[in-house]
């Protein structure tokens, strides 16, 4: 009874959502002054979120049942006031980021292994399932963390640098030879993700990270935390990452050129070699610039000037992000309210499962 009420009362709740693309803030939880406010990634087969203080993790299985990992969460910039000023907030909070978005795609990755592992067993007829694996420690994750920088630094920074110098005959002109650079990074970027993209597994982590974007949005205008509800949103989101890293390139551009212009006229000339030594150095200082500048672009969101910021981020997101289905949007829903406090995490345990129940449910397939 209670059921089919709370059914009718939900449907009613969608029919007077309508389409919903505004990116003005309404809830008053929210406070654009502050550094981190609600923000999240995709993570394989689940969403991760981080609220103030909090991070939650959850991930479907294959059995259908969502688990979630909270935690407290404290970044460097809460922790160390000092660091909170514009544009080294941009570098420290990246390099933060970056950390937990490790972290948590390593734990959505141990799930995922489970579930693999008790299919396998299953298979054997031996119903045994493995242990599960002790969380990978924090030298590790370091260890992660500067090998994925150093490939990103090599693949988006170095490789540009290379070609420019070696291919074109611009060492000397500081905007030029940025220009081609910047260009050939965003070439590379957008090969990177049109490629990937074409993967059924990356596919359901676009959905997912449309679903990430489509609950933050709800959580941000006021509204219900339903999937029918938040699916109205729209997936496209000024504050995304994806977002972040186009503007990096464009900042860089502007930046190095700046850097060069003024190397040129110390030095004479500029080689390669010295570019590098300069260029790599520079690059937190590029991104805490880019950090400033989407977050003044968010901020202004709906205004015509602000529209012509956000809209090559948005435009990239329709390669980054997919419309997700309402399974897909629930994981997102529950990671959302078990950051917030909303939820209670331990509702949603990682339990090891018994045979008869590794026949896998496939959900929102």
């Amino acid at each position: 009874m209670f059921d089919i009420l709370g059914r009718i009362f939900e449907r009613r709740a969608v029919k007077n959502v309508q389409k919903r693309s505004s990116w003005v803030p309404t809830n008053p939880l929210y406070d654009p002054k502050k550094p981190m406010q609600i923000g999240g990634q995709a993570v394989i087969e689940g969403v991760m979120m981080r609220a103030p203080g909090s991070v939650a993790t959850a991930v479907r299985r294959t059995d259908g049942r969502i688990v979630v990992k909270q935690e407290q969460f404290v970044s460097l910039i809460e922790k160390y006031k000092v660091l909170n000023v514009p544009v080294i907030r941009g570098a420290v909070g990246l390099i933060d980021m970056m950390y937990l978005g490790i972290r948590t795609l390593n734990y959505s990755a141990e799930v995922a292994m489970l579930d693999v592992e008790a299919q396998e067993a299953s298979k054997n007829g031996n119903g045994k399932e493995k242990k599960e694996k002790k969380p990978q420690s924090t030298v590790a994750l370091v260890a992660t963390l500067i090998f994925a920088l150093a490939l990103g630094i090599t693949i988006f920074f170095v490789t540009p640098l290379v070609v420019t110098s070696q291919v074109f005959s611009l060492d000397q002109k500081a905007f030029e030879f940025n220009f081609v650079a910047g260009l050939i990074r965003i070439a590379i970027l957008l090969g990177y993700l049109a490629l990937i993209s074409l993967m059924k597994d990356i596919k359901r982590l676009f959905q997912y990270h449309g679903a990430e974007h489509k609950a933050v949005f709800a959580f941000e205008l006021s509204d219900d935390l339903i999937p029918a509800i938040v699916q109205k949103h729209t997936r496209f989101h000024p504050r995304c990452g994806t977002s972040f890293l186009l503007i990096v390139m464009f900042v860089a551009i502007i930046s190095f050129s700046v850097l060069d212009a003024f190397l040129i006229q110390l030095l004479g000339e500029l080689t390669l070699v010295v570019r590098l030594l300069t260029h790599l150095p520079f690059i937190p200082i590029v991104g805490g610039i880019a950090y400033e500048f989407i977050k003044f672009s968010a901020r202004h969101a709906t205004t015509w000037w602000g529209k012509i910021l956000i809209a090559p981020g948005l435009w990239l997101q329709r390669v980054t992000t997919k419309e997700p289905d309402e399974s897909q949007l629930e994981v997102a829903i529950t990671a959302l309210k078990c950051a917030l406090g909303l939820d209670d995490a331990r509702k949603y345990p990682l339990e090891a499962r018994t045979q008869h129940e590794t026949t896998p449910v496939l959900v929102g397939k």
